[in-house]
Formats: C-alpha cells, structure tokens, sequence
C-alpha cells in the first residue's frame, strides 16, 4: 500500500515541481536578459557620453572664431561715418553676436556638467570658502537687489575638498537663488558642524518651488528660467555627489527655497 501513496505523491508532486522550476528558470532567463541590457545600455550611454563631449569641443572653437570675426566686423561698420544702412548692419550684427555668446555659455556648461571630476582636494576650513564666495558675488547681488546674510560658526568648520569645484557648485547655488527672486529679496547662507558633518545651507525669500517642480531641479536640462540652461543645479548635485556629501531641497509655494548641503568633516 506504501508503494501506491509513494507513486501518488510522485505523480502529484512531479508536475507541480516541473512547473516552479519552468517558473524559476523563465525567471532567471528574464534577470539575465534584463542585467545584459542594462549592461549594453549602460556600455551605449558611456559611449555617447565621450561622443557629445568631442563634438562640444570640436563647436566650440568655431564658435570663438565666429565671435571672434563677428566683433572685427562691429568695429568696421561702427564708426563716426557709419550710413543708417551700415547700423542696421550693426544691430543685426550684435543680435547675432549675443546669440554666439549664449551658445558659448550653453556649451561650457555643459562641458562642466558632462566633464569628469578629478579631484584636486586640500584641507580648507569652509568659512574661507564662503567669504571668498560672498566677497565676490556681493556686487552682483546688490545690483539685484539682493541682500547676501550670513550666520557662520565661530568654530572652525575643516574639510577635505577640491576648493575650486566647492566653489563653483556654491556659487551656481547663490546664482539660483538670487534669479529667483527676481525683483530682490535676502540670500541666507549658515554653516555649522556636526559630529561628522559640516551643514551648510542656501536660503532665498523667493517665491518658492511646487513640489513637482522641486522633484527636478537636480535633472539635467530642467529649467523653469526663460534663457536658463538647466545645468546650474545638477552641476551643483554632481560636485557635491563627488565629494562624498549629499545636497537637498527644502521648499513650498510662498515660503523660499533652502538648498542643504552635508560634506564630510575633516577630523582634526
């Protein structure tokens, strides 16, 4: 009688074994098929990206050169003698000038954003890093109307970064602000240290992001700026991404927007 229960489970037990393994071979196939694509997309995307970086830089000598001509060519039709032909010549001439200039800055952005980072990292106390920001950018924001403050530690805030690329993810951070609140309106920077951390923060009393909106602003080429290029903030992300540091938004309708950033602390 055992032998029939032995030949009945076997008989029960058989096909429903076949099927799960069928399952869990199907399945795998897929993984395998799905790690394969990633891999090609992936091997596609880095293969593109050494593409578009030669063509960026193979455009933009041309470009100087045409700004560069386009200038030489200002200075011949804009002369004491010029007939009202020759500065119709001029104006379009200018228009077209200022359309070179635009391009040029399109494409050094993104060359900065596309570019890889090789860190050049030093010891830096960071409230050297904002004073230089903040003596520098003054001017320019004053002519917007904007009012830099500032509240810093007293205590020293020491880090290990590339000085140069802290500054440039920073300063496209003031920039963003100060744009956003158009017509003026006080640009907040703090600083201060954790544990294991130094907190710095950007602050601006502009009118604030939707949360959708504030979802993309990392996302390279999203700009809600008319003539932005929609590269400031991801550069900002990448920079501080490279440096082993997170950086967030914090923002509603009405209420400004906070960009945090955390770099590791240097221990002493």
């Amino acid at each position: 009688m055992m032998w029939l229960y032995l030949l009945l489970g076997a008989m029960i037990a058989g096909p429903l074994w076949l099927l799960l393994a069928r399952r869990w071979m199907r399945r795998t196939i897929d993984r395998t098929r799905r790690i394969a694509n990633s891999a090609r997309q992936q091997e596609h995307l880095v293969e593109l990206g050494t593409l578009t970086g030669g063509l960026a830089h193979e455009i933009r000598n041309p470009l100087s050169t045409i700004k560069v001509n386009l200038q030489l060519l200002g200075e011949e039709l804009d002369t004491p003698t010029s007939t009202e032909q020759h500065k119709r010549w001029l104006r379009r001439l200018r228009s077209v000038e200022t359309e070179v200039s635009r391009m040029q800055e399109t494409l050094e952005d993104f060359l900065r954003f596309a570019g890889k980072y090789e860190l050049d990292p030093v010891d830096i106390d960071f409230r050297t890093i904002l004073s230089d920001l903040v003596d520098f950018y003054a001017p320019q924001a004053q002519a917007a109307g904007v009012q830099i403050r500032t509240s810093v530690n007293d205590a020293p805030l020491p880090v290990r970064v590339d000085a140069d690329l802290i500054k440039q993810a920073m300063l496209n951070l003031m920039i963003n602000a100060q744009q956003a609140m158009g017509s003026g309106g006080d640009l907040i920077i703090r600083a201060h240290r954790t544990a294991e951390k130094v907190h710095v923060e950007v602050i601006d009393t502009g009118p604030g992001m939707e949360p959708e909106v504030a979802q993309s602003v990392f996302r390279a080429y999203f700009t809600t700026k008319r003539g932005g290029t929609g590269l400031g903030l991801p550069t900002a992300h990448r920079i501080i991404r490279a440096h082993d540091g997170q950086i967030t938004v914090d923002t509603a309708p009405g209420k400004g927007t906070r960009f945090v950033i955390e770099l590791p602390a240097r221990v002493e």
